[in-house]
């Protein structure tokens, strides 16, 4: 089993069927003893960033829309982005994994407009308990794979879990192929 880990994907499995995961993938920000943290990457909204946090839509990447990070803290909203140069963290930026990480939306646009390559907004997060996500993972409802760097901002998500499960080994790559509703089949 590969471990899970600040900037891998979580990916459901045909098992979870939890409406909030079902088909999803989640970029895991932060995991340590106390629990893990991370974004659903393939849920956008249809709410324009600018509507929310003015003067972001302009610096995010398109669509420029929040995404539905997770059910957690849906009042509250995460910026994950890509460094422009490996040697100039801007202020107001966390590294999370190399050249990815989180932004602080309380930091002015114009100290990081420069330093980031690409940018996303989420609205809420998913959060796991202290060995939950572990049990999560054992009992069959995530797959655990390494991201790409395109994976977190495509402009389409619509197909991001068909596509990861695709390029994984054996019985991964299957599972991209099962309709999302086995029972029209």
């Amino acid at each position: 089993m590969t471990e899970a880990r600040a900037g891998m994907l979580l990916v459901a499995t045909p098992a979870l069927l939890d409406p909030n995961f079902a088909d999803t993938v989640v970029l895991l920000l932060d995991v340590d003893e106390q629990g893990a943290l991370g974004v659903v990457l393939n849920r956008p909204s249809a709410v324009p960033v600018d509507e929310v946090l003015e003067g972001w839509g302009e610096v995010v990447t398109e669509p420029e829309v929040l995404f539905q990070g997770g059910p957690v803290g849906l009042q509250g909203a995460l910026a994950v982005a890509t460094l422009a140069r490996p040697d100039d963290v801007p202020v107001g930026f966390r590294v999370v994994d190399g050249m990815l990480g989180l932004v602080d939306l309380d930091a002015p646009i114009e100290l990081l407009r420069g330093g980031l390559h690409r940018l996303r907004i989420f609205a809420g997060y998913a959060g796991w308990g202290a060995d939950q996500l572990r049990g999560e993972i054992e009992e069959g409802s995530w797959y655990v794979v390494p991201g790409e760097p395109g994976d977190v901002f495509r402009p389409d998500s619509a197909e991001l879990w068909r596509d990861v499960l695709r390029r994984q080994p054996g019985e991964m790559a299957w599972n991209s192929t099962r309709p999302f509703d086995p029972d029209l089949n």
